[in-house]
């Protein structure tokens, strides 16, 4: 059995725990141990992305020890995992946490390509019935290289009519403060992104990035669209009750 311990994201921890309650039972269904350090907290990204380095350092330093170098790290966030591989350049290059840091960048993987890359498993008796599109985040899409692996797991998916939509690796305006900063802009690439989706009469937008699902839902429930944002983990644990 592989042993891998669990990265939730503050974000998810907070508005989506299902979504993590539902990695849990994913990766146990796909024959892992999961270990889950209860003290995790961030990874550092918001203070990252706005400019705070110092304070994204001293969450980050926590972050590198809160998690076991010898084993997978696995997150149902490419945006996280990508700044554990990315951004944590900027911060421990040629420092103290430099080791440390490179062996949790090595070992780091967002949950599609842990399954489908690591594992080389990509069926789980899933099932939902509808038509779906799935969302490029920029950070799977961008910083994590992860394009083919959401789209082969959800190919497994019963029931489920996976197609492409215009606009497909476009933005969906999220983009963390820039949604707060430039809240015109960032509704009006929602907007885009939910209208490509029910263009080509899906019932679903599923992405691996739940801060995209956020911006997408919001502009959804503000304007009574009937579509409906859900996370690739929920999609791959739907239906087993009636297995």
């Amino acid at each position: 059995m592989n042993k891998v311990e669990l990265f939730i994201p503050c974000f998810i921890d907070q508005l989506y725990p299902e979504t993590a309650f539902n990695t849990v039972k994913l990766l146990e269904k796909a024959g892992c141990e999961v270990v889950y350090n209860t003290e995790q907290t961030c990874c550092g990204q918001p203070s990252y992305n706005a400019g705070f380095w110092d304070e994204a350092k001293i969450i980050g330093q926590k972050f590198l020890g809160d998690f076991n170098v010898e084993h997978p790290i696995v997150s149902p966030s490419a945006s996280c995992v990508g700044m554990v591989r990315g951004g944590y350049d900027d911060l421990f290059t040629n420092s103290i946490e430099h080791n440390t840091c490179r062996s949790i960048q090595r070992n780091i993987f967002e949950i599609s390509d842990f399954l489908v890359n690591v594992l080389q498993k990509e069926y789980f008796g899933a099932e939902l019935v509808g038509t779906a599109v799935y969302h490029d985040s920029c950070s799977a899409l961008r910083e994590c290289k992860i394009k083919e692996e959401p789209r082969r797991l959800l190919s497994h998916v019963g029931g489920l009519d996976l197609v492409e939509m215009r606009g497909q690796e476009t933005c969906c305006g999220f983009g963390g403060s820039f949604a707060v900063k430039f809240e015109g802009i960032s509704a009006a690439m929602a907007e885009q992104k939910v209208l490509s989706a029910m263009e080509v009469k899906a019932d679903y937008i599923i992405s691996t990035d739940s801060s995209c699902l956020l911006q997408l839902q919001a502009y959804i429930e503000k304007h009574q669209l009937p579509i409906k944002t859900m996370h690739l983990v929920d999609v791959l644990t739907s239906g087993w009750a009636n297995i």
